[in-house]
């Protein structure tokens, strides 16, 4: 058994998995953690839960792999830069080893994890090139080239949520403006149609505003209602996904494009119009040459990803 931790920007999951299975998990908000600055201690507090709930001990896993939404050294077990929750210069396995014991933790970007987790037992499984983008707080992405994770020089090659795609109305957590991810995320869908509503548009929207912090769920459901602010949102959303998306297939021929992460629990609203948009953009149509599709394991992906890492 293995312990895999899936951070992400809005929940941050522990799995034990057993085989590619999720046998159990527990979770926290990943925002209230940062606030208190609790992010590793909540992550020990979980590893420990979990490992009580199913009577083991940490040492008794065969690794703990986490996955982390940013650029890591996974040689010396640390996250370099995670700007959607403030992390930088974390040491992480040094401090799971300091609470849990002789335990062997291995940290990867998540994105690559999730990558390597669908190629080995999802939608991507057979392919030689082919790519993940993976949708929520942010935007991640991992590639399989030539049949083979490709992760670059230094790790930081997921980073697809960084290219610039346009002139954002906002500024990126990485601190430049019109990165793919104030476009295409969950964050960029919630921040455009709060936007449309203080433009002065009506939105049912403003009701569930009133009552508290709406989320990507909120736009979803007004959108199946007709209402023009939340399917602009959509639309704008999609518009600029496909961009992203259409470079990437345009320079490396890719014959698969699976796309994950928590916004696609809404996939319904959005998947067949970012196909054709696709379509127009790239030399070779993605009805043909290149699959697009839904990600098979979808959130599960980061956590049996992470537990996967080697």
């Amino acid at each position: 058994m293995r312990i895999g931790v899936d951070i992400g920007g809005t929940n941050i999951v522990t799995g034990l998995v057993k085989d590619g299975k999720i046998l159990d998990r527990v979770s926290f908000k990943a925002q209230e953690a940062r606030r208190d600055n609790s992010i590793v201690e909540k992550i020990i507090e979980n590893i420990k839960e979990l490992c009580k709930k199913n009577s083991i001990t940490p040492e008794q896993v065969e690794s703990i792999g986490i996955g982390v939404p940013g650029a890591v050294n996974y040689i010396e077990g640390t996250v370099i830069e995670c700007v959607n929750l403030g992390m930088k210069d974390v040491p992480l396995r040094s401090e799971l080893r300091k609470e849990l014991g002789d335990v062997t933790v291995l940290v990867e970007n998540d994105a690559n994890a999730a990558t390597v987790c669908e190629h080995l037992y999802g939608t991507m499984k057979g392919t030689r090139n082919s790519m993940l983008v993976t949708i929520g707080t942010g935007v991640g992405g991992g590639f399989i080239l030539n049949g083979e994770l490709f992760s670059g020089k230094s790790g930081r090659v997921a980073e697809i949520g960084h290219i610039t795609v346009g002139e954002g109305f906002y500024e990126c957590g990485c601190g430049q403006r019109g990165c793919l991810e104030t476009f295409a995320s969950a964050t960029a869908i919630v921040k455009y149609a709060k936007k449309l509503i203080k433009d002065g548009e009506s939105s049912l929207l403003e009701q569930r505003i009133a009552k508290g912090i709406i989320e990507t769920k909120d736009v979803f459901d007004c959108a199946k209602e007709g209402d023009k602010v939340c399917l602009s949102a959509i639309q704008r959303f999609v518009k600029y996904l496909s961009i992203g998306i259409a470079n990437f297939i345009n320079v490396l021929d890719l014959e698969l494009v699976a796309i994950g992460g928590g916004v696609c629990n809404g996939h319904e609203l959005f998947f067949d119009d970012l196909v054709k948009e696709i379509n127009k953009r790239t030399l070779f149509k993605a009805s043909g040459n290149c699959k697009v599709c839904i990600a098979e394991l979808k959130n599960d992906a980061g956590i049996i990803g992470a537990a996967m890492i080697n």
